[in-house]
């Protein structure tokens, strides 16, 4: 579907910019119009990490003018290996000034606003409402549902990426005119059921494939030329190098974008996804121990089975002594039930706790009623026990 350009072109092209941008002018679909009506732009990304760094240094290297980043983290090291807008020496710097230093480095033309802040209900609409396009680089479902409600609640389009591992999915979203992303996913998947990228992982690479996508559908929409992916989800395997595409249909009975809508201001995404489900939550209350008391307990050889339930790749990386692997999937099979030990305390731990709630709930339904686990999990562990360890 073709769509009429998103904004206005600018009065003009200053000598430099003729010059900056030249091989866009000869193109012919694009012109002295399009990139007059880059010029004119307003963009925000919501997100400097993997599909934000690209996005964002595509963006300003094509002139769109302005820039908005709402960014409220800080660069760690394990950021350095997809998110390349960052450096080695930005490292416990502001992602948004880092962010901000390198887009002014590729194109001191574009100006940028920085929200160094967390994007929630709050803010949303405020932030939004300065933009004409949204790129979404989030990579967890509460900030996702926000990004999609609010830019519905203001009509406004937006460009969804999403990557794990090898996969990487891209699609743009204008209730107006086409879906949203509640059209695609109407509800959460249950918590814990998809690993993010901190649990499972994500190839460098992957990023600048599927930013650039998204890059590429901003400037078509911007300057007005060639088909959108609205009502397109592009869908890329980088393991088998190929793209599918499946299209996503306008839903009648959409929560939010339908006929009879039944949401029709911002809700509780945190609620409405569940980071940790409910059943989880109440077998941790109560059960939950700190890397400091397990260390005691480890010391005073207290009589426990110290239990790891991330995977395999993940235990290889880094652990705490004494801990035996294994993986929560086999305790939601329940294979790992019979070999469980009655006559000492299981004690479980994953990456920060939330995988290990989800397996003590588990185990309290089965019985194993005085079982915990390590809040914090070991990642607190590394923190606050044995600081010179890695951290993943």
């Amino acid at each position: 579907m073709s769509l009429p350009p998103l904004v206005e072109p600018a009065a003009e092209l200053t000598v430099d910019e003729v010059r900056r941008y030249s091989r866009h002018l000869i193109i012919p679909d694009v012109g002295m119009d399009g990139q007059k009506r880059l010029k004119n732009a307003r963009v925000l990304c919501v997100g400097a990490g993997g599909l934000g760094s690209p996005a964002l240094m595509y963006l300003a290297a094509a002139g769109v003018g302005t820039l908005g980043i709402i960014e409220f983290d800080e660069v760690d090291e394990s950021n350095l290996q997809r998110q390349i807008i960052h450096s080695q020496s930005d490292i416990g710097r502001s992602k948004a000034d880092s962010a901000k230093d390198t887009v002014l480095g590729i194109n001191p033309l574009v100006q940028v606003n920085l929200h160094k802040e967390r994007l929630e209900s709050s803010n949303v609409m405020d932030i939004f409402s300065q933009y004409d396009l949204i790129v979404d680089g989030t990579d967890n479902f509460a900030t996702r549902y926000l990004v999609n409600d609010a830019c519905v609640l203001l009509g406004k389009p937006y460009v969804w990426g999403s990557i794990y591992r090898f996969d990487g999915q891209a699609s743009v979203f204008w209730s107006e005119h086409g879906p949203c992303y509640r059209c695609l996913y109407p509800e959460p998947p249950p918590p814990g059921m998809v690993p993010s990228c901190a649990e499972g992982g994500v190839l460098g690479v992957l990023c600048a494939s599927i930013g650039s996508i998204q890059v590429n559908e901003a400037i078509k929409l911007l300057a007005g030329f060639g088909e959108p992916l609205l009502g397109r989800l592009m869908i890329y395997d980088a393991l088998e190098m190929s793209y599918r595409q499946v299209k996503v249909r306008k839903d009648p009975d959409c929560a939010i974008c339908g006929e009879n809508p039944t949401v029709t201001e911002l809700i509780d995404y945190d609620a409405f996804c569940g980071v940790v489900s409910e059943e989880a939550q109440e077998a941790a209350a109560g059960s939950t121990i700190t890397p400091a008391q397990l260390k005691e307990w480890i010391d005073g050889d207290e009589k426990i089975d110290l239990i790891d339930v991330r995977e395999p790749n993940e235990f290889e990386i880094v652990s705490i002594p004494g801990a035996r692997l294994i993986p929560k999937n086999e305790f939601l099979m329940g294979t790992a039930l019979q070999d469980l030990p009655q006559d000492r305390k299981i004690v479980l731990n994953c990456k920060t706790g939330v995988r290990s709630a989800e397996v003590l709930a588990v185990l309290k339904n089965a019985g194993f009623s005085d079982a915990v686990h390590v809040g914090g999990g070991v990642i607190g562990w590394v923190n606050q026990i044995e600081p010179e360890k890695p951290i993943y």
